[in-house]
């Protein structure tokens, strides 16, 4: 038997050092994300102007008028801003970078870990191509691009965070695995984040008056309370009391936060404590082990 072979039984040792050095840098890259997140919905909401027609081609051509005549209610974020917005991208994307470096080019190599790095990448190089490529622009197609890429990115942070541990958590243990020794199947985890992705897409489209995209909202809503009731009746019998609750009370705060959107100006503030809490849901469905 070669030296370096496991032992029959055993699991091969992970680097624990590596690991750790990694879920730092994951966690640190997830409250980034969540600030370029915050800080995109700054800069998109004071440059929008409410209620133009026709939707969506206006919010495109608004973000092309002259500087000089601005739209009415819409005005330019601070320089300030717009500073912060890029010096927190680059130190993203460089903090992936490291993250890349640290799975692959040691031995042995976080292979796990690897793949959602790389996901990570793909996701920092297509927000920074859409971003110099969208420029200002207002149009919904590059809105739902930011938001969805910004939102899987501080997903896949988080889940990255989780999994980079010494010893792989074995199925049936921690906080997902329970009595049976299952974690929640993937017909119940896949539908709750696609479901919630429809959601943050949807919510981006709110502004125009359109009752189609206000009723598929609303259903979609329901759809996803119910499922989520029931993933979290199902993580709870399992043992994940903690995230058993996450996923029963994070619903409720979106929808009151959504109802209190439905008010004619609703506060910054508002708004970004409910896409706080829609990345914390999507944080969290990702997280589950399956």
């Amino acid at each position: 038997m070669s030296e370096l072979a496991p032992l029959p039984g055993r699991t091969p040792s992970r680097p624990a050092g590596r690991l750790m050095l990694l879920r730092g840098m994951a966690w640190t890259c997830a409250v980034l994300v969540l600030v370029i997140i915050g800080l995109s919905a700054h800069i998109r909401l004071t440059r929008t102007a409410p209620a133009c027609e026709p939707w969506p081609q206006c919010q495109d051509s608004l973000s092309q008028a002259p500087r000089a005549q601005p739209p009415a209610g819409a005005r330019e974020p601070s320089p300030a801003v717009r500073m912060a917005h890029r010096v927190t991208a680059s130190a993203t994307l460089l903090l992936v970078l490291a993250m890349l470096a640290t799975t692959l080019s040691a031995r042995p190599a976080l292979r796990a870990e690897g793949r959602l790095v790389l996901g990570m990448l793909g996701l920092t190089l297509f927000l920074a191509v859409l971003g110099r490529w969208g420029g200002s622009s207002l149009h919904p197609a590059v809105t739902l691009g930011n938001l969805l890429g910004g939102f899987c990115l501080f997903a896949l942070g988080t889940r990255l965070a989780r999994t980079a541990t010494p010893t792989p958590t074995p199925a049936g243990s921690g906080g997902q695995g329970g009595r049976d020794g299952q974690a929640p199947p993937r017909r119940w985890v896949r539908p709750a984040i696609l479901l919630v992705l429809a959601q943050i897409a949807l919510g981006s489209l709110m502004g125009a008056d359109i009752a189609w995209l206000q009723t598929t909202h609303r259903v979609t809503g329901l759809a996803l309370v119910a499922l989520l009731l029931t993933l979290s009746w199902r993580v709870r019998r399992q043992g994940g009391r903690a995230l058993a609750a996450a996923l029963a009370v994070l619903p409720v705060l979106l929808a009151i936060l959504g109802l209190a959107l439905t008010a004619p100006a609703p506060p910054l503030a508002l708004i970004l404590a409910h896409n706080l809490c829609a990345a914390l849901l999507l944080a969290a469905l990702a997280g589950i082990r399956r």
